[in-house]
Parts: C-alpha cells; sequence; structure tokens
C-alpha cells in the first residue's frame, strides 16, 4: 500500500474539503475539514467539533483518527487537512502528536483549500524528533 499512497491523494483531499462542510465552528467560525489514509486503503474523514466550553472542542485531525480506530485502521499512510486561510493550515501541536501515533515520519501531509493542495511535507517535517510508539518498550 505504501507504494500507492500517491494514488490516493486527490481522493483524501476532496474527502477532507467534502468533510469541512460539516464542522461544528459557530465560535470561530473557522471550519477544517481532515481525511487520512489507512493500511487497508481506507479513507477515513472527520471536522472539527468546537464547544462553548472551548477546550472540550476537537481537531478534524482528531475526529479522521476516531473515525479510522472506530473502523478497525491501526496505520495512517497519508493525512490531507482542508481549510479557507492566508496561508496553508497545518495540523496543530496536539494532532502532530496524535498522528506520530498511526504515522511513520515519512507520513505525507497534504494541505489544501477548496482549489487543491496547496503544500506538501511530511510528518517529520511537523514533527521533528517526535516521541512515538517506538520509544516505548514492547
Amino acid at each position: 500500500m505504501a507504494g500507492n499512497v500517491e494514488q490516493h491523494r486527490e481522493a483524501l483531499i476532496a474527502a477532507a474539503c467534502a468533510v469541512r462542510a460539516h464542522a461544528h465552528a459557530p465560535y470561530s467560525g473557522f471550519a477544517v475539514g481532515a481525511a487520512v489514509l489507512d493500511e487497508h486503503g481506507r479513507i477515513h474523514a472527520g471536522a472539527n467539533v468546537e464547544n462553548a466550553a472551548y477546550p472540550q472542542g476537537w481537531c478534524a485531525e482528531t475526529s479522521a483518527l476516531a473515525a479510522l480506530v472506530a473502523a478497525g485502521g491501526r496505520r495512517v499512510l497519508a493525512v490531507a487537512v482542508c481549510a479557507v486561510a492566508e496561508h496553508p493550515v497545518a495540523p496543530c501541536g496536539g494532532c502532530r502528536q496524535k498522528l506520530r501515533e498511526f504515522a511513520a515520519d515519512d507520513c505525507p501531509v497534504w494541505l489544501a483549500g477548496p482549489q487543491g493542495l496547496r503544500a506538501t511535507h511530511s510528518l517529520g517535517e511537523l514533527l521533528p524528533h517526535g516521541f512515538g510508539p517506538h520509544h516505548l518498550p514492547s
């Protein structure tokens, strides 16, 4: 599957941009969609969900990871994030760490807007020297 990740880029971006329309962002007005590709070639999408008690909301990437786990996925091979802003929107620090739980340093993270791809990074570039499962004894 790893060799085929690039062929899923457009579908992953489309899923992230489509789910963005379902974001619950009444406080910030900043809707974000995210999608992850699992080891079985399935795409799992999620949107940000805000809450009146601000710390209780969660990011789109967290929603996508929850969908991945609920569907039985355990590895993230690629990520797409879709938002509308002057500059490409990358996952926040907390979501970078959450992604690291399921993805390797070379996992592509595609940053997009409704018009398509805006930037590409690896998870390792976004979270250098990240702490992951491989640091813990097995």
